[in-house]
């Protein structure tokens, strides 16, 4: 009998905000008791931290300089071998509910069907049988919409979003486990993405967080990081409202945690746990003001480290914490080899199911990268960085700056001992790790504008690549 796969993602919810992690803000009982009943690989990282680039990595499991995903809004090119054409192949039934974030055309026109309505055919990326997507918007009430046929008619949700999309994976899981077929079901859930603000989310949930103190990160800055995209400065405005946005995020946090406890329910009641793989995650995180930052796409702890749990009961040992750094490339080829699927040769992530498993363990790091601003094109923004269990080594292409950080000993980040001559061995050693995977995956660490003269053509992807037909077998 085949793995069945439930994979659920939330967008912009970071590892540092969860009850299991440690903060006493944090209402996640349910997140927290998967915990318990999970693996905990505790050192996931985004490897590109922005919203389309992680979906294309976690869909191809390759990186964005292959997959041309290099900002946010615009489309997705088709000629990737991806994680659901791998399940069409092996007799999968495929699910796919909410925000796609694939398929944008026009900066900013989020409600325009011809924007937000994902066409049945190739820009499903192989996701052939039940698609109830949007491409993405950050309105939580009122104007969301989702398409549930295969037609560009907007269905409007009748409640808060993500309380809606569950009762979809409720109503999808129920008719799935009913079928003949094996199925993977992905359900990527657009909160606790901003705006946050109080009439986005619902009343009851904000009304848990009314005596709580929230106080700005001890690595916060009062001016704005110079290396900062407009997505990233804040206002000094905004500097005021840190605190209260982190209220209505701990609040978003809390009903998606009900949610999960929902989903869980859901799945113990259908007998699903013992021949189905579950995972909860996130695409990135959310600065809130640390290192005179908002939002995300940088290689700081606060927007690369997510929360990653895996369940697969009978097989995997609950309640174990593996600390090996597991990047987003690396969640396809794992997947596929625990349900015994072959991977794609293109594939440039690597299969860490064994150390998952806990059979092996790994010092291999991550390869992390920034290739522009978050939704427009533009140079000046670009960086490279490689991730350990205790190291960060990051560079700016646009002048050089280099930074190293010891995150066991400095978990915010604060010191950077670059130029202290202690570390210059460990510097040069992930500097060389950076190299060689840049220099494998051919990434020549290009200025934003490249891609955009060399790939882009009405903001789609031009790209030669074509879907491989060759597969691997699984390393571990």
């Amino acid at each position: 009998m085949k793995t069945n796969l439930i994979y659920i993602f939330a967008d912009q919810l970071r590892y540092q905000s969860l009850g299991y992690t440690g903060d006493r803000n944090a209402i996640t009982p349910n997140i927290d008791a998967l915990c318990k009943e999970s693996v905990n690989l505790c050192g996931a990282v985004s490897g590109h931290p922005v919203c389309a680039p992680y979906r294309a990595s976690l869909l191809t499991g390759k990186y964005t300089t292959s997959t041309g995903m290099v900002i946010n809004e615009i489309r997705m090119n088709t000629s990737h071998k991806t994680f659901a054409h791998v399940l069409n192949e092996n007799g999968y039934e495929t699910a796919y509910i909410g925000k796609w974030h694939m398929y944008a055309a026009e900066l900013g026109n989020h409600y325009d069907p011809a924007n937000s309505f994902i066409p049945k055919g190739p820009d499903r990326l192989g996701f052939n049988d039940y698609f109830n997507a949007y491409n993405f918007h950050h309105e939580y009430y009122g104007r969301s919409a989702y398409y549930h046929l295969d037609t560009p008619e907007k269905i409007y949700c009748r409640k808060y979003e993500p309380d809606e999309q569950t009762d979809i994976a409720v109503e999808q899981l129920r008719r799935l486990s009913a079928g003949d077929k094996p199925f993977a079901l992905f359900l990527s859930l657009g909160t606790p993405h901003d705006p946050w603000t109080a009439d986005n989310v619902p009343a009851e949930y904000l009304e848990k967080f009314k005596d709580k103190e929230f106080e700005l990160p001890p690595n916060y800055l009062p001016e704005n990081d110079p290396h900062a995209d407009e997505w990233a400065k804040l206002s000094e405005k905004e500097r005021e409202e840190l605190t209260e946005w982190m209220r209505v995020y701990y609040a978003m946090t809390a009903n998606l945690d009900d949610n999960i406890g929902r989903l869980m329910a859901e799945i113990k009641a259908l007998g699903l746990n013992q021949n189905t793989i579950t995972v909860f995650t996130a695409d990135h995180g959310e600065l809130f003001g640390a290192h005179g930052r908002r939002a995300k796409n940088i290689f700081y702890e606060e927007a690369v480290r997510i929360p990653f749990l895996i369940k697969w009961e009978g097989r995997l040992q609950a309640g174990m914490k593996r600390d090996f750094v597991f990047n987003t490339v690396d969640i396809m080829p794992s997947l596929l080899s625990m349900m015994e699927l072959e991977i794609p040769m293109e594939v440039e992530g690597k299969d860490y199911s064994a150390c998952i498993e806990g059979r092996e363990d790994t010092d291999d790091g991550a390869f992390m990268m920034g290739t522009g601003p978050t939704a427009v094109f533009g140079d000046g923004y670009e960086w490279r960085a490689f991730r350990t269990r205790q190291y960060t080594y990051a560079v700016f292409k646009s002048d050089g700056q280099e930074l190293l950080f010891d995150n066991g000993k400095d978990p915010y980040q604060m010191n950077s001992l670059i130029d202290n001559p202690e570390y210059k061995g460990i510097k040069e050693n992930l500097k060389r790790r950076m190299r060689e995977k840049m220099n494998e995956i051919g990434d020549g660490f290009e200025n934003n504008s490249y891609y955009e003269k060399n790939w882009i053509e009405n903001r789609i992807i031009k790209h030669t690549a074509t879907i491989g037909t060759m597969s691997r077998k699984s390393t571990s």
